[in-house]
């Protein structure tokens, strides 16, 4: 079985990657929760809360890789006979446990994102989350559709802070568009992972797109100790 298309030589490295992409992901969380009780805007906490369901998206990725890679076998000892297994369907189950909550984190939080530049946050979210979760179920079967729904989302997201950066020229904006706009090049690689180098292409793109957001949350925290009063995004 092989859930995930990481090559043999680059085993190890996608989970160090995966670790500080939750890092980052968790201190955007932080960040956008610290202004929001600055500024008491509700958007950024749920931007904030968009966040955090990836970031625990990431968490999940990581434990079901850890457990991938490391040998699943048992080998227990009955008189003198060593009798070696493999725990397949209980081990399964929790795979593909992992990377459905995976899917599902990850969309949810990049639909709250592509929600917030709009007027209402409501509306069509008893759909769309059915629409989540369908995709979440099926990429066990069709990986491609995690990805090209991902793609979607994040293509919606992009769109929606060029407008709001045609309104407000703001520098942290144009930051935040070229981190989503990495983040959905990284998924078309993904689309394409099963090429082994596709696959590694795509996590240094969104290793890229997390640093971008990394130097964001720096960028905005040094304006913020010059001026407390303001926050753009």
């Amino acid at each position: 079985m092989k859930i995930v298309f990481t090559p043999d030589w680059f085993l190890g490295h996608d989970v160090l990657i995966d670790v500080f992409s939750f890092v980052i992901l968790f201190l955007f969380f932080l960040f956008s929760v610290k202004s929001y009780k600055l500024n008491k805007n509700k958007r950024l906490l749920y931007l904030g809360i968009g966040f955090l369901l990836i970031a625990l998206a990431e968490l999940s990725i990581i434990l079901t890789k850890f457990a991938i890679f490391y040998d699943t076998t048992l080998t227990s000892s009955i008189g003198g006979l060593i009798i070696t297994y493999q725990v397949v369907s209980s081990v399964d189950i929790i795979y593909y446990l992992s990377f459905f909550f995976e899917r599902l984190f990850t969309l949810s939080g990049l639909y709250i994102i592509y929600r917030l530049p709009l007027k209402k946050l409501s509306g069509d979210f008893v759909l769309v989350s059915y629409f989540i979760i369908i995709a979440s179920v099926m990429c066990h079967n069709f990986y491609y559709i995690y990805h090209l729904t991902a793609l979607i989302f994040l293509g919606l997201i992009t769109r929606n802070y060029i407008k709001v950066y045609r309104k407000n020229k703001s520098a942290n904006t144009q930051i935040f568009i070229l981190a989503m706009s990495l983040l959905a090049i990284s998924q078309v690689m993904f689309v394409l992972s099963k090429v082994s180098y596709f696959y590694v292409t795509a996590q240094i793109i969104q290793l890229t797109s997390y640093i971008t957001l990394l130097i964001l949350i720096i960028k905005i925290t040094k304006n913020g100790k010059k001026n407390q009063n303001k926050h753009n995004l």
